[in-house]
């Protein structure tokens, strides 16, 4: 059949107009070969020349005309299936751009003749009106038969320039009303979009247009909940330069993860299924349960909860939205699939209904003949047929929303089994006595308890965060009393609850998820540094619910790819950058910590985690930091950094300090100065402490002349350096140096330089008196005490002396040991060349695993996970042997 003529029977509006002669073939027929783009828009009619006639009549003529016959051409391919839904909603929603502008145009220069050129009070510069695209609009999701919501605001108060002067609050009012009526009007020719304008500030009863200034104080002061949804999908549609996006951004989408935001959706769900309900409206395809709107709360109840922190998330649409949520993450791939399926699915439904009379529905027909059309357009042999298939798709819809929205207090049991312990007037002996029988300290948990009741903090609680937090305290006694060290358990905890009450979407998310107070008082029970490190960064808590918190695969690739695309969503924001560099670190230390704790992880293992880590956390920011800097020479920096201690040698820690070294290699004269600034800079990055926390501490005292150095240097100036100033400790500081990220060609030089200072030929004994002298220095400030594994005669450090001395002793000869494969590694690798006795060395290797097992277990596990069974003493003699081997009799630890 041809395609026009099966597309009028599907639809009463394209057959009437066809049957009319309204559409021209000559017109109309081409239009049907291609997907309408503005320039199609701009063809149809002379613009410009009815808008310096000012004939608005024909203005509002022609555009009525257009838009029959983009809605004609789009109902033909939609239906013959030649479009998808994609080109639908674009071609619609482009079309609507085009007219919201054309419209504007006259009417702004309609008025600027009139009344003269709007200028701002402060900047005296031309003032141009700005549309707000709202919802579907906004989202570039129309209907062909939508309204179109907008909001109206100007940059700055100010008057015209002409001789009849008006305030530009009357006169861009007065452009609004004209914009309005071109578009809004019932004429002869029909409508072009109904305008609906109830979104503004104060809706109805609200100015029709505001100024940025007026558009920000509404926000702060009385913007509701509702509204903030409504300004996710907000979108300027018209070119003129404005703030909008950075003013409303801080009301749509919190700095932190805001799980108020479950709340609030469910108090808007439970509105509009209140009017469903009362209006008979289950066949409503939009409203109904498991219908269109569902899907969207689904995409934007996540955009609500984490779009101030992934700006990734800071999407218009509702498909690409799904998309985002599924690439990172946060929903399951086989859920976003399903839900963009029905959403597509749904959304071809609701074009079908209103293809056939041009009317806003979403109303599933009563109509049998309709019925049987929808079904065939829809590709099923009949209605009972389409039916399952729509029933389907919002049984699936409904049943994920439900489980994303289900209330946890309205399925929780009205008092908690352990509410005894937080009720005010209980008895307190019987109390103390329920808590010794679980196992607690009843006095200390009675009194800490007692503290919180009478605190300030506490007491000034908001109306929402006091019932969370009451309903918090029985869970956590609860979880903790399962563990073997309930007291302390619950005391972090408590501690935990109490920093974060006065963020309330932080006991929102305890509220939500009340399953993760378990595993939260599991970890916090294991460690004091877990314990502080999430008191200190609760946002971290959306990480126990995280599906790849126990996944030990780090694809850091792909983590460096989403870091990078989170850093280039800040739009050039330093500060948000370098939170996004933060919140980035702070998951993946807590998540490799839980794994830790889990004992997924070696600790040679995790080491290379975390030097992981801060590699791609440096290489990240280098870019960014270079885009920030003023008066540069070059787009990109001809600069490398290089790691050493623990870095170098990939063995950090979870608080270990990054020690640096800058380098650069840069003819221009100007470059000392540059790359200094640049050092600076990228310091800065990595140390400061902003509103997210804590980076890394950074030590810049191993670059040449240590604190008195310039924080950068030349390549040649540190390979001269090196070969006529450097002490033997600043080259055994090299043995363990690596590069970490920047310029490859200075990767190359770096690496040669290194090589030539470890293979230099050296007096071996006067080299193995020095390092003995340098250990003995030590003594002063770090007594050998065989209780610091660090610092004990055959601990840490002397296996470390050892290692060094073997490579700038021999690897002149075994070039094997100038790969930086760490202490252990090397240990091996020298007993292989016949260095170092194998016995020996294998029982140096254990000890130096045990040494670093016992510091980690130290700081991780509150000293209380043995990493053999063993003692250190029972290691440090092979390593004192071991020394004795290396350096010789004469050599020999001195005695006490």
């Amino acid at each position: 059949m041809n395609p026009i003529e099966y597309a009028r029977r599907h639809s009463h509006y394209l057959a009437r107009h066809l049957d009319s002669g309204n559409l021209q073939p000559e017109v109309f027929l081409p239009m049907l070969e291609k997907t309408l783009a503005e320039a199609d828009f701009q063809a149809f009619a002379d613009w410009s020349g009815i808008i310096a006639a000012e004939d608005e009549a024909e203005l509002a003529r022609q555009l009525r005309l257009l838009r029959r016959y983009v809605v004609a051409q789009i109902i033909v391919r939609d239906i013959n299936r030649i479009s998808d839904l994609d080109e639908v909603t674009r071609t619609i929603t482009l079309f609507a751009d085009f007219a919201i502008n054309t419209a504007l145009q006259f009417a702004h220069a309609y008025y600027q003749g009139l009344y003269g050129t709007p200028l701002g009070r402060y900047t005296q510069s031309p003032q141009h009106l700005s549309v707000v695209a709202m919802g579907k609009a906004g989202g570039y999701e129309l209907n062909v038969s939508s309204d179109i919501d907008l909001i109206f605001v100007y940059p700055e108060s100010g008057e015209t320039d002409g001789r009849r002067a008006r305030e530009n609050q009357e006169f861009f009012t007065k452009v609004g009303k004209k914009l309005i009526a071109l578009l809004d009007d019932i004429t002869a020719d029909g409508q072009v979009f109904r305008v609906d304008m109830r979104l503004r500030p104060d809706g109805d009863s609200g100015a029709l247009v505001s100024s940025e200034t007026a558009l920000e104080q509404y926000l702060i002061q009385h913007g509701r909940e509702w509204e903030r949804y409504a300004w996710c999908k907000g979108r300027v549609v018209t070119p003129y330069p404005n703030g909008i996006a950075a003013l409303v951004r801080p009301f749509v989408f919190r700095k932190y993860l805001d799980y108020n935001a479950y709340e609030g959706m469910r108090r808007l769900h439970r509105q509009i299924r209140s009017e469903v309900s009362k209006k008979g409206m289950a066949d409503n395809i939009k409203l109904g349960a498991g219908g269109i709107r569902e899907v969207e709360f689904i995409a934007q109840i996540f955009q609500m909860i984490r779009g101030g922190q992934m700006r990734a998330l800071q999407l218009k649409g509702t498909r690409e939205t799904l998309h985002k949520l599924a690439e990172a993450d946060i929903l399951p791939q086989a859920q976003a699939d399903m839900l963009l399926e029905a959403y597509r699915f749904l959304r071809d439904v609701e074009h079908r209904l209103q293809y056939w009379d041009d009317q806003q529905t979403q109303t599933l027909p009563a109509d049998p003949d309709q019925q049987q059309l929808l079904a065939e357009s829809m590709g099923f042999a009949d209605y009972a047929a389409f039916s399952d298939g729509l029933n389907a798709h919002r049984a699936r819809v409904n049943a994920l929303f439900n489980e994303i929205l289900s209330d946890p207090d309205a399925e929780a049991d009205e008092t908690h089994a352990w509410q005894w312990l937080w009720q005010g007037g209980a008895d307190e002996q019987a109390k103390r006595e329920r808590l010794q029988q679980a196992g607690f300290d009843a006095d200390a948990v009675v009194g800490r308890l007692d503290n919180i009741r009478s605190s300030n903090k506490y007491r000034h609680l908001s109306a929402h965060a006091q019932p969370r937090f009451d309903a918090a305290v029985p869970r956590l006694a609860e979880a903790a009393a399962a563990l073997p060290n309930p007291t302390e358990t619950l005391l972090r905890l408590l501690d935990f609850l109490e920093n974060i009450s006065r963020r309330s979407a932080y006991l929102a998310f305890l509220n939500e998820h009340p399953q993760t107070l378990r595993h939260l008082a599991e970890i916090m029970g294991q460690s004091a540094w877990v314990a502080d490190y999430l008191t200190r960064y609760p946002i971290l808590l959306d990480e126990l619910i995280s599906a790849q918190l126990l996944e030990t695969q780090f694809d850091w690739p792909r983590l460096a790819a989403e870091l990078s695309d989170g850093l280039a969503n800040c739009n050039g924001d330093t500060e948000a950058q370098m939170d996004v560099l933060r919140h980035f670190q702070h998951a993946q230390v807590f998540r490799l910590a839980v794994q830790d704790l889990a004992g997924l992880w070696t600790v040679e293992a995790l080491s290379d985690e975390l030097s992981l880590l801060a590699d791609t956390v440096i290489a990240a920011a280098m870019p960014y930091v270079w885009a920030d800097m003023p008066k540069k020479h070059r787009d990109t920096p001809r600069f490398a950094v290089v790691g050493y201690g623990k870095l170098g040698g990939k063995e950090l820690g979870y608080a270990s300090d990054l020690d640096l070294v800058y380098l650069y290699d840069d003819p221009h004269p100007d470059a000392a100065d540059v790359y200094t600034r640049f050092a600076r800079r990228l310091t800065n990055w990595l140390a400061t402490a902003t509103g997210a926390g804590m980076l890394y501490d950074v030590d810049l005292r191993l670059r040449p002349n240590g604190d008195s150095g310039f924080l950068a240097h030349s390549v040649a100036a540190f390979e001269k350096y090196q070969r006529e100033n450097a002490w033997t400790w600043e080259h055994q500081s090299l043995t363990r140096a690596r590069f970490i990220c920047g310029e490859a060609d200075i990767q190359t030089a770096f690496e040669r330089i290194r090589r030539d200072m470890l293979t230099a030929e050296r007096d071996r004994k006067a080299l193995a008196q020095e390092i003995i002298a340098m250990r003995e220095k030590m003594f002063a400030t770090h007594p050998p005490e065989d209780g610091n594994v660090k610092y004990a005669r055959g601990g840490v450090v002397d296996v470390e002396f050892i290692v060094q001395y073997l490579i700038l002793a021999y690897a002149r000869d075994y070039p094997a040991l100038l790969d930086n494969y760490g202490n252990i590694a090397l240990l091996d690798i020298a007993a292989g060349c016949g260095l170092a006795d194998k016995d020996l060395a294998a029982q140096s290797r254990d000890a130096y695993r045990f040494y670093r097992q016992q510091q980690h277990n130290a700081k991780l596990c509150d000293g209380n996970r043995a990493a053999d069974g063993n003692t250190p003493a029972a290691y440090y003699d092979s390593v004192r042997r071991l020394w004795a081997e290396v350096f010789g009799e004469a050599v020999r630890f001195k005695a006490e």
